[in-house]
């Protein structure tokens, strides 16, 4: 696990508090809602594919929405979402399990639980379709991996990085997110995605996270191979159903181009 001097203190009080959280008593099993069918849903009806998050507050926003999590996660469905992404932090960003818990049973597209997961029990704490693991953060991340597809849950695994891409392929990951957030000084630069996303072989669901807020955001994305777009903030300030249409409407992606190299 990285929490050297070069993480934001913010961060590093976030995994302050990951570590002191426990799981479940008993592994779950998860009978999931399939993500990939999902984005090709979207797909077939011209969305496009966005993972839209409930976040009920940030470190890195102002502010706090106190709206019921249900209320929110309904609109954001009904303004086309393809799957959502729950904050189930509670010191940080506001959210709980059981807000997890009573949107995925208030909603029927695929549930990602988000949060800062280091220990096998807690994949235990509540059922999902997707759970994140962050490869910056934990420290075998096959073996959770591993731990983690047991119990049912799809894995959406986080990058920021080529090596951190090399590390994910390496333990197996099918589902890769590229982090546009530097965790070490909380920017945002799109170009992150634009660089790394060369190095994700095609048949891995390539998800782009962070600092996506228009649809020329959105546009420019997808022509740097994303398959779907995970938009927390963009998404949570103002009208969450307009501002989620407002993304998925904004065009078709275009095909996505492989150049030599690409299956590094």
């Amino acid at each position: 696990m990285d929490d050297s001097d070069e993480i934001a203190p913010a961060v590093r009080s976030i995994l302050a508090s990951a570590r002191e959280r426990g799981g479940g008593e008993q592994p779950l099993s998860v009978t999931p809602r399939s993500f990939e069918e999902a984005i090709e849903q979207a797909e077939a009806a011209g969305r496009v594919p966005v993972i839209a998050e409930v976040k009920p507050t940030s470190p890195t926003t102002d502010g706090e929405r106190h709206d019921d999590p249900v209320t929110l996660a309904e609109e954001m469905v009904a303004g086309g979402a393809t799957a959502l992404s729950v904050l189930t932090e509670p010191a940080h960003f506001g959210g709980s399990p059981e807000a997890l818990a009573r949107i995925r049973e208030a909603v029927d597209v695929p549930v990602l639980r988000k949060d800062f997961i280091l220990r096998e029990e807690q994949l235990d704490t509540v059922e999902a379709d997707l759970i994140l693991l962050i490869v910056r953060f934990v420290d075998d991340l096959e073996t959770l991996l591993s731990a983690a597809r047991e119990r049912g849950f799809q894995v959406l695994v986080e990058t920021h990085s080529t090596a951190e891409v090399e590390e994910a392929l390496a333990a197996g990951a099918t589902i890769i997110g590229v982090n546009n957030r530097d965790l070490a000084q909380l920017e945002v630069d799109l170009e992150t995605f634009e660089t790394v996303a060369p190095t994700v072989p095609d048949d891995v669901t390539l998800i782009a996270e962070s600092g996506i807020t228009t649809p020329a955001d959105v546009k420019r994305m997808q022509n740097a191979g994303a398959d779907a777009l995970l938009v927390g903030s963009a998404i949570m300030d103002g009208d969450v159903r307009e501002n989620t249409a407002a993304l998925v409407n904004a065009g078709a992606p275009e095909q996505r181009t492989q150049t030599d190299g690409d299956n590094l």
